[in-house]
């Protein structure tokens, strides 16, 4: 690709704004971060990274003569030859993605007429880039191009999925649009994907939606397992090393979460409902995900003989290691489920920053893993953390009050545990005894 540095503007500050922004720094490019909430631009201003994403805060500092923040749109947009939205998308009460953010930023930029481009990096409905295409024409903008450019990073690894992408995918209806954004992406190891826009935007839905039936499809092999005696984790590590099947996401557990997979299969869902289509598959695999987390929490009620009086720690609270999201976080159902039981719910987690409000504020927040776990009935592995593996495990068999452990990330050896003491419960694995 030819090295061209531009001038960009990026709207929303958050996971994949600042991570598109602090890239695109990187790669040379001149940035403006424009968000709306002022507590997080002053942070980013002084220059203190609001989300733990690794390698993000290092870079923003690397890159402070040429990227900044602002909480106004025209500042951000003064001079800008190319716009990015990267605003977040919440699921409405029908399961359709809500727009607004996304058309607050096009409203705000009708009067930008020197822009080259527009481009959403923001998880919307197939058929939305086409609507923007028309208000743009309308508001006289026809002559600045449009391209979706759907974002596919992991929330710890967001800096290294975006500097070494699978795959860049460019959605547009003119060649020098698709051409511009593939030089924006000069200096990234990856291929670019030029395409339609429609296809782009649901290349991002179909993405997750894939990766989301993956995850499904262990959690109910694990089920089988569970009936059958079998062991999920070596099932899994047998048919990953077909290469038709891989390895990766084919990890049962307690369920997906975070802002992309469960939001994003519920539009794709709807977005068939409503063209009257009835996904079936997408369905049931948005089902069995709300009911894994529940499943397990019934095991460990039969094994506990009830929740009443008892107090379990929660070891994890965010959708998965690595990050500090709590976003669609399978502990929040766990707690929340515990705490109606009548249980007393203790908390531990290296990240986790959950609001105000319910389950949270009728928790305990613990220092450590051993901390949580003294005195409790039960604790449950939600979140593969890595300390967990080197945690104090026969202090903890000593501090608990019954050592009663469910692994809902299959993190830990099982006959290990038993032989510690403790009463060991996974996914899709046989439950071992002292």
């Amino acid at each position: 690709m030819e090295q061209t540095t531009r001038r960009v503007a990026v709207f929303g500050a958050g996971y994949i704004g600042l991570v598109t922004g602090a890239c695109l720094a990187e790669l040379g490019h001149t940035v403006a971060v424009r968000d709306i909430l002022p507590e997080r631009v002053e942070l980013l201003q002084a220059g203190e990274v609001p989300i733990y994403e690794p390698g993000l805060g290092d870079m923003i500092l690397r890159n402070k003569e040429r990227l900044r923040f602002t909480l106004d749109a025209e500042d951000a947009v003064r001079g800008a030859e190319v716009a990015y939205v990267c605003v977040d998308t919440p699921p409405t009460a029908s399961g359709d993605a809500d727009l607004s953010r996304v058309w607050a930023v096009v409203d705000a930029l009708k009067e930008a007429s020197h822009l080259l481009a527009l481009v959403v990096k923001s998880t919307v409905p197939v058929g939305t880039g086409r609507r923007i295409r028309a208000a743009l024409d309308a508001a006289g903008l026809g002559h600045v191009g449009y391209a979706s450019n759907p974002e596919f990073t992991a929330e710890g690894r967001a800096v290294s999925d975006f500097m070494n992408p699978d795959r860049i995918v460019i959605g547009t209806s003119d060649t020098a649009t698709g051409d511009l954004i593939k030089g924006l992406h000069a200096g990234v190891d990856g291929p670019a994907v030029a395409m339609d826009i429609a296809s782009a935007e649901m290349t991002k839905l179909a993405a997750n939606a894939a990766l989301a039936t993956k995850i499904t499809l262990a959690n109910e092999l694990a089920t089988v397992c569970e009936a059958t005696g079998a062991d999920i984790e070596q099932v899994t590590a047998a048919i990953g090393m077909d290469h038709r099947i891989g390895q990766h996401f084919l990890k049962a557990g307690l369920g997906y979460g975070g802002s992309c997979f469960p939001k994003d299969s519920r539009a794709l869902h709807a977005l068939a409902s409503n063209s009257g289509y009835s996904f079936q598959l997408l369905r049931t695999v948005i089902e069995v995900n709300g009911l894994q987390a529940r499943r397990h929490l019934q095991r460990l009620k039969d094994e506990l003989g009830g929740f009443e009086g008892r107090t379990v720690a929660l070891l994890g609270m965010t959708f998965k290691a690595g990050t500090d999201d709590m976003r669609e976080a399978p502990s929040t159902i766990i707690a929340a489920r515990l705490l109606a039981e009548g249980a007393a719910v203790r908390c531990w987690d290296p990240m986790a920053q959950p609001g105000p409000g319910q389950p949270w504020d009728s928790t305990t927040r613990h220092a450590s893993p051993l901390e949580a776990m003294a005195g409790a009935d039960a604790a449950v592995i939600v979140t593969e953390w890595p300390e967990l593996r080197d945690a104090p495990w026969a202090e903890v068999r000593a501090a608990m009050r019954t050592a009663l452990l469910l692994d809902g990330r299959n993190l830990l050896d099982g006959a290990a545990m038993a032989q510690l003491g403790f009463t060991y419960m996974s996914v899709g694995r046989p439950t071992v005894r002292p």
